[in-house]
């Protein structure tokens, strides 16, 4: 098998947006002004896939298909997911550049990796217009990537493989065993999956463990490893073939994947 030449990471919960809290507080919002109430928990569940496919799957939910009925006495429509994403959108592109603070480790590991001569590639449930604020804004702030593909000028989003083939088509890599996908949410560990490539989750930060960096630090340890363990579950039952606890541990991790090669 070939040595890894790239690693394609995902963006809010992986490389910036310690937590993945800028489209949760959008979603939410959104969902506000048509008088319906999500809450945390439900809100994250979809998250990693394109950002229209995430209203659908709110919307599918039971209790907030109910809310929906029991409001406009009718099933909601795609006419509504529109309304539903263009609110999303309104409410997220007021607050996104706040959000692009990279995580803490995530450029030093990348610099590391670069030197070694690797790609970096990236996946994103955002848009293209979206990351057209994100990028300048993480870029100013240290963090770069060799290309980005968006789910929304492809078939599919997460969890198809396209966006990890079009970064391979972009970069030159000539080999599905030369790729580590990156990714915080169980549509990126998909989405690895479905594109053949080993796929690898990342815990802290993560949208999976929804948490602030201020939380995880106070959070007492018996209660963190029990959370961290409960994602780690989630990630490997998704398909993940490993799990590390932050992005500094990747070089290691991909040193030992080359070396067994």
């Amino acid at each position: 098998m070939k040595k890894i030449k790239c690693v394609i990471m995902d963006w809010a919960g992986t490389a910036v947006d310690y937590g993945c809290f800028a489209p949760v507080a959008a979603f939410i919002e959104a969902f506000a002004e048509k008088g319906l109430i999500i809450d945390v928990v439900q809100t994250r569940k979809p998250m990693g896939l394109p950002k229209i496919q995430h209203i659908r799957e709110l919307l599918s939910m039971p209790e907030v298909n109910e809310q929906f009925a029991t409001r406009y006495q009718r099933a909601w429509t795609e006419e509504d997911v529109v309304e539903l994403n263009r609110l999303f959108e309104k409410h997220l592109f007021a607050s996104l550049e706040n959000y692009t603070d990279p995580i803490p480790g995530v450029i030093p590991t990348l610099e590391k990796l670069r030197a070694e001569g690797l790609k970096i590639g990236s996946t994103t449930g955002y848009t293209r217009e979206m990351m057209n604020v994100v990028l300048p804004a993480a870029q100013a702030k240290g963090y770069r990537v060799d290309y980005c593909a968006t789910p929304n000028l492809l078939p599919a989003g997460r969890p198809a493989p396209y966006m990890i083939f079009e970064n391979l088509i972009k970069l030159g890599v000539d080999s599905l065993d030369a790729v580590v996908k990156v990714g915080d949410t169980i549509a990126d560990i998909k989405e690895g999956v479905n594109a053949k490539v080993c796929s690898v989750g990342v815990v802290l930060g993560s949208n999976e463990m929804a948490l602030t960096e201020a939380e995880t630090k106070a959070m007492p340890a018996a209660e963190l490893e029990a959370r961290i363990a409960d994602v780690k579950e989630r990630m490997f039952a998704a398909g993940a073939s490993y799990v590390i606890l932050s992005m500094e541990e990747l070089p290691a991790l991909i040193e030992r994947m080359n070396a067994d090669r």
